[in-house]
Formats: C-alpha cells, structure tokens, sequence
C-alpha cells in the first residue's frame, strides 16, 4: 500500500477508537510531524466512579459522641433515699432506743422520753452532719445503722432514766381498796381503786443510804406546799405514808431523772399528775411499796 493510502488507514482506524471511547480527535491542523493527532485522549485504566448530581448538597459530618444527648433509658436512676424509721412527732419503744444510744455518744443529754421531741431531732441532726451524713433530723436506715455500729445495746435503766417504763402486775396487796401501789421492780406508781388502775407514774427512790421502806402504810398527812424541815428541800403534793417519808413532787427528779435520789421519799416528775393525784387520794388510803 502507498504512503498516502496507509495515512488513509491509520486516520480511520483512529476515527473508530474515538468514536467507541468518547475522546475528540484534534483537527488535522494540530498533526505531528507524521501527520498523526497529538492529542487522542485514552480511557483511563479506573472504571469511571458513581455519578453525583450537581445539585446534590454535601453529605453533613455526623456529630461528636459526646455532643449527643443520652437518651432517657440509658440514664441510670438515682439510688432511692434510705427508709426513715422515725422521725418528730414518733413515740414507742424504737425511739426510746435511739434516744438512750444518742446518750452514749453525748448527743442528747435528757431523756429518754419515748417521744421523738425537738430535742431528739436536733440530736440526730447533729449526729448525721458529723458523719457526712444528709442533716434531716429524721433518723433514716443508714443513720440508724451508723448509730448501732458506735453504741451497745441500752440496758433497763438506761432505757427508762426519766421514767416511762411499763408497770409489772400488781402485788395482790394492791387487789382492794383505794392504793398507792409502788414497784421498785419497774419504779411506777399504780393508783388502783378496788383492783381497777386508774392512772401510773414513774417514780424514783432513796439512795443505799436512805433507802425507802418497804410494806403496808396508809397515808396519814397531806400538805400540799411542804418544805422539808431537815433538809430544807420544797416537796410540793407531799402524802406523808411512813415516818417522814411521803409522795411527793420532785424537781431534782424532774431535772436529772435517775441521776440523783430522794431521801427515801417517792419521787414523782410529772407535777401535773402529782397534782391530780393529790386531790384523789384521801387521808387513811393504802400504801403498798414492794419489789
């Protein structure tokens, strides 16, 4: 074949290439110096990627993990507050209880009373503030329990210091007539009509020194503003049974509870009811002191 019909061929088969690739072939005036194009475009060896159209926006970047709010469910819930066993306005056995192991650990001087008081309150509010404890004044399960971890268990009298405990059964002496029927077992008073109580009271006692007496007396004097002429010592509703001894309002009782002791006189520290009690019993009525 000639030269220019081997130009011929070389052109068209060029042409062809073009035409199955989509590549423009320069105009024969861009030629080299073998009449050739310089500027034949090839189908790169990548296959072209996923078309986008032009007016798609930009993928947005997915927020930091830290930016994103938990949802409610992966939240854990708050520890429930602790159980409160007692608080103010409570009474009974418990609170007695925590008032005489309050006591132990110098928190609450008077008592104990059986009723959760002011006093009590504030006692425990300062107990819980010393510990890091939330200061509520409620006595609450981890408060009692730090409690019971620093104090023994109270014993008898360290439970009823100012009174309060539960009267035993009477003594059969006691069964009949209008008496004064008095334990030192439980340190009470019971004012029994014809074997019916009618109304009880704590009372304290002499001291080893000048203990009362024991056994059956009658009450043989009432004055009702009396001052010892011994000891020079008001006993106001004072009911003379045996000697000098008599019932009578204490306010050393009053004051200290269990702490102090009579001269072998009954003590009583609730002045309202040894008023009331004044006026009830009568001149001849029966004593019965017993263990």
């Amino acid at each position: 074949m000639s030269i220019p019909g081997r130009l011929v061929a070389v052109l068209a088969s060029a042409t062809a290439l073009a035409g199955l690739c989509g590549c423009t072939v320069q105009p024969p005036d861009a030629e080299g110096k073998h009449g050739l194009p310089v500027h034949i475009r090839l189908p790169s060896s990548r296959g072209p990627g996923p078309a986008r159209p032009p007016s798609d926006p930009p993928a947005a970047s997915a927020p930091a993990a830290s930016s994103v709010p938990p949802s409610a469910s992966s939240v854990p819930p708050s520890a429930p507050a602790p159980r409160v066993l007692w608080s103010r306005g409570d009474s009974g056995p418990g609170v007695r209880e925590l008032q005489a192991r309050l006591r132990q650990v110098d928190w609450l001087f008077d008592g104990p009373t059986g009723s959760y008081d002011d006093l009590t309150e504030r006692a425990v509010s300062g107990f819980q503030g010393k510990r890091g404890l939330p200061r509520t004044g409620r006595t609450d399960m981890v408060t009692w329990q730090r409690l019971l971890a620093m104090t023994r268990p109270p014993g008898k009298w360290e439970l009823y210091l100012m009174g309060g405990q539960p009267a035993d059964a009477p003594d059969p002496r006691c069964l009949t007539g209008r008496v004064l029927c008095i334990s030192k077992t439980t340190r009470t008073l019971r004012w029994m009509v014809d074997g019916r109580t009618v109304s009880t009271v704590a009372v304290r006692f002499g001291t080893e020194s000048t203990p009362t007496r024991e056994g059956v007396f009658h009450v043989y004097w009432k004055s009702r503003h009396h001052v010892s002429t011994l000891y020079h010592s008001p006993m106001p509703y004072a009911m003379f049974f045996s000697g000098g001894q008599a019932v009578h309002y204490s306010y050393d009782f009053a004051a200290r509870g269990y702490a102090g002791g009579s001269h072998g006189c009954v003590n009583v520290r609730d002045e309202a009811a040894i008023a009331r009690l004044f006026d009830e019993v009568g001149v001849g009525d029966k004593v019965v002191v017993h263990w």
